[in-house]
């Protein structure tokens, strides 16, 4: 089952089941809000509402307003290498805000404070069910499903300190979408084994897939849990694989008029265009 939040002529927005190039709405504001809803599976796939024809710009972020975004960094193996780092004991986490995050197909906004605005394509996992302190068991029943994610980062800001919070902060730079997969639609299940890509300006940037991951998405469900409750539509992304701008050599960057595709296999495409956004 696929599920999209989708915005309406009135500026407002509504929860989906996508069929195809239609959607049903199923009578809640956006998927978190049908998340919450402890029979949300029923809701979504008995929903019987006249069906809408589907847009790109109808997308809106999948999850629009998460309780946290939790952020995993160096998970995979490549990506660890091309960094100069050791492989990790335990996850690297860190966190976005919501303000971060925009539709499918909505413009991303570079900052005019950053010269090293870089792309970081992720497998995002959206939470279903409250769960702290999970067992495997309880971690995998918690997994609603899976969206495509781009973390794009200021990296200039990134590395002013040790902490990365401020170069991945930046608002409506996180594309999430354009729907939220449940597992029984996916190889792996939820341990999901996907190609995951960056397409940039038409040239292919990142490729690797997700079965790849260090700490697969049950693996991270249950330690996140340990430190604190993870809520119905709470999201934690994943991961990026090898080829970000940074390590390259010379280091690869945005710039305003670039078209940045962001695709996991099965999950549908991010396809966003780079627009300047001036100081305020």
């Amino acid at each position: 089952m696929k599920l999209a939040t989708i915005r309406n002529a009135d500026g407002t927005t509504q929860a989906v089941r996508v069929d195809g190039a239609t959607a049903t709405p199923v009578g809640l504001p956006d998927v978190g809000a049908l998340l919450r809803q402890p029979n949300w599976r029923e809701l979504a796939e008995t929903a019987t509402g006249e069906a809408l024809e589907l847009s790109s710009s109808a997308y809106a972020p999948v999850i629009p307003q998460p309780s946290k975004v939790v952020c995993v960094g160096l998970n995979y193996r490549n990506h660890i290498l091309e960094m100069g780092r050791d492989l990790p004991e335990y996850p690297t986490l860190f966190s976005k805000y919501a303000d971060t995050l925009i539709g499918a197909n909505d413009d991303i906004k570079r900052p005019a404070e950053t010269e090293e605005f870089d792309w970081e394509c992720e497998l995002a996992i959206i939470i279903g069910s409250e769960v702290r302190r999970a067992t495997t068991e309880q971690a995998e029943a918690a997994i609603a499903g899976f969206a495509t994610l781009n973390d794009v980062t200021a990296r200039d800001w990134q590395f002013r300190t040790r902490e990365w919070l401020q170069g991945k902060n930046w608002e409506a730079t996180t594309p999430l979408g354009p729907c939220l997969v449940t597992p029984d639609e996916l190889p792996g299940g939820v341990r999901p084994a996907l190609a995951i890509r960056t397409e940039l300006d038409g040239e292919f940037v990142q490729e690797d897939n997700t079965g790849d991951l260090l700490f697969d998405p049950v693996a991270l469900v249950e330690y996140v849990s340990t430190m604190i409750t993870l809520r119905p539509g709470d999201i934690i992304a994943s991961g990026t694989p090898g080829g970000v701008g940074h390590a390259r050599e010379p280091a690869r960057y945005m710039v305003a008029g670039q078209k940045l595709v962001t695709e996991v296999e099965g999950l549908g495409r991010c396809e966003n265009l780079v627009v300047d956004d001036g100081a305020a």
